[in-house]
């Protein structure tokens, strides 16, 4: 309940901002809408079904590229991360590759995939992938040194080791990072979309624009945000489930 609290509190602050800097702004309402102004076109969009329909393609596409992003990143960072000298000589061109931003490869996307989903899924694996395969790599090495002996003195071999010992150890870690390119992932959706597709989120910040429509274009803004916070919030509960599951932090009986 408190925190339930502390979010309505701070809307009915931001809110109370924005009306009154509409207010007594000198801005015109066409190009600075009201929120009653925004929650009008929040209706129309509904009412259309532009926005379910945005919002479905746009969850899709994420849904995609940040799943097989996680994946592979995974896979690879398990493999990287074990076999460390193999790391040395890959380690160079990813340091290279990753600080590049994913929108400036939107040319090559675009020309190489066209124009629909594709781009973005391509926008959204590459901004999901580098933090996921670091953070992976980080993690196995990591790992504590007297369970990969215990492993060997079972006679376990490595793909076994890495599956049913170094995977579980890492996974704490590796669940923080596939948090935290999740925002990541999200943030640059609406930029593959507004290049590279013609539904979406994105696509609808573009329409509303050249169609002089600042309420809805606010309006989608806002969609982003909340979508935004919905999968944040929702990916933090599995990524706790899970490590409870996994028995990384105390149940409801403390074990």
């Amino acid at each position: 309940m408190k925190k339930v609290f502390h979010i309505a509190v701070s809307f009915i602050v931001l809110i109370s901002i924005w009306q009154l800097a509409v207010s007594f702004g000198s801005w015109n309402e066409s190009l600075f809408p009201s929120p009653l102004k925004v929650v009008q076109g929040f209706k129309e969009l509904m009412e259309s079904g532009t926005l379910a329909a945005g919002i479905k393609d746009s969850l899709y596409r994420f849904a995609v590229g940040y799943s097989i992003a996680a994946v592979s990143a995974i896979i690879i960072g398990m493999f990287l991360g074990w076999f460390r000298k193999l790391w040395n000589f890959v380690n160079p061109v990813v340091q290279l590759i990753r600080p590049i931003s994913p929108i400036a490869w939107l040319p090559f996307v675009v020309l190489w995939f066209g124009i629909g989903d594709l781009p973005a899924m391509v926008i959204i694996f590459i901004a999901a992938f580098f933090p996921i395969l670091l953070t992976t790599i980080s993690a196995v090495g990591k790992v504590d040194q007297t369970y990969i002996k215990v492993a060997k003195n079972f006679g376990l071999n490595q793909f076994q080791t890495l599956l049913k010992i170094v995977l579980p150890s890492a996974f704490p870690f590796i669940a923080t990072g596939l948090h935290l390119a999740l925002g990541t992932a999200w943030v640059f959706l609406v930029a593959g979309e507004m290049v590279g597709s013609q539904t979406g989120l994105g696509f609808m910040i573009i329409d509303a624009r050249n169609n002089l429509r600042a309420d809805m274009l606010l309006a989608s803004i806002l969609s982003i945000g909340l979508l935004g916070l919905i999968l944040d919030s929702l990916i933090g509960l599995a990524e706790k489930k899970l490590l409870k599951i996994s028995g990384f932090v105390p149940n409801e009986r403390g074990a």
